[in-house]
């Protein structure tokens, strides 16, 4: 059985709040069924991220990118496919919502071989590995009443603490006021080689050029949807643009550990580009095919192969897609 291993944005219907006991074996099609079930079985959407925006853009090295990857998007700008999206299986999520993590997709083109990153807004994933996620589903799969039962999450939550920290970084944080306007993680760790053939242990994050968060007072005037609005109303005044860093690893720093934060405030960071999305695409362009941060690297950039929910989102990835086909 192909054990699942992969990264899903977290809500907190499916994954910030979690249920008892792991012991079933994770494989991909019992956990992209527990997404959905979790998001009220809709279909022809994603397993997380089923609402979201197309976007296009463009990625600018930084003039020191290929003294750490020799990948050909730290050589020469490359054009960019992204998809802005808010975490779970449900349509219809309110773009207000707390507890949800934002998901930014991306894909850099070049014919040597595309760079696929998906990331969210947290720092941290919600659980450690795949037995993990599926067991959290379980518990917060709703019942015939349409809740979750509590009992179910509280004792989850109390045998596995560590799956509390995402949504409690999510809950400190004002709900931003827009797609744009957040920083977005990797929460995995990748190594960068060079030309040299030299390496470094990185976690990634795309910063924001222009941060900003709704105070309450705000939110309540917003309605459920505005985050699509505001993207088309803001790149008509120009690009949104986000840095690309390397926080870099020191000795300590776990790299099979997706719910662990790196002390970024005590981390050297290298700036690795710019990126700057322009336009709004259509639906269509996004939905072509799926974003693979496992398949799709190029040379100079590998993810980590000890992390459990990185290693096999493939397979998850690709159940996801039949599913939204058929």
């Amino acid at each position: 059985m192909i054990r699942l291993r992969m990264l899903l944005g977290c809500t907190a219907a499916i994954g910030c709040l979690l249920g008892p006991a792991i012991a079933e074996e994770a494989d991909p099609a019992a956990i992209v069924a527990g997404m959905f079930a979790a998001g009220g079985n809709h279909t022809g959407v994603r397993a997380s991220g089923a609402k979201g925006v197309c976007l296009k853009g463009e990625f600018t090295p930084a003039p020191g990118a290929a003294a750490l990857s020799k990948a050909p998007q730290f050589q020469k700008p490359a054009p960019v496919t992204a998809r802005f999206s808010m975490g779970g299986s449900n349509p219809k999520v309110s773009d207000k919502a707390k507890p949800v993590t934002r998901g930014f997709a991306m894909r850099m083109n070049d014919p040597a071989g595309d760079m696929v990153f998906v990331l969210i807004s947290a720092p941290v994933f919600s659980t450690r590995t795949p037995e993990q996620l599926l067991a959290s589903l379980q518990a917060r799969k709703p019942g015939p009443d349409g809740k979750p039962d509590a009992e179910k999450v509280k004792a989850f939550v109390a045998a596995n603490p560590e799956t509390t920290r995402q949504a409690a970084w999510l809950n400190a944080r004002p709900v931003p006021a827009s797609f744009a306007g957040v920083d977005y993680w990797s929460v995995h760790a990748y190594t960068l080689t060079n030309a040299k053939g030299e390496t470094k242990t990185a976690r990634l994050k795309f910063v924001a050029a222009d941060k900003a968060g709704l105070g309450d007072d705000e939110l309540k005037a917003k309605p459920d949807s505005f985050y699509a609005d505001e993207l088309k109303e803001r790149l008509g005044r120009g690009p949104a643009r986000f840095d690309l860093v390397a926080i870099l690893a020191e000795p300590g720093d776990p790299t099979n550990d997706a719910t662990v934060q790196w002390p970024e405030e005590q981390r050297k960071t290298e700036m690795l580009g710019t990126l700057a999305i322009t336009a709004i695409e259509p639906d269509a362009t996004c939905d072509a095919r799926t974003f693979d941060p496992v398949a799709e690297l190029p040379e100079g950039i590998a993810g980590p192969a000890d992390d459990p929910i990185f290693a096999v989102r493939s397979p998850a990835y690709a159940v996801s897609l039949s599913r939204r086909a058929n």
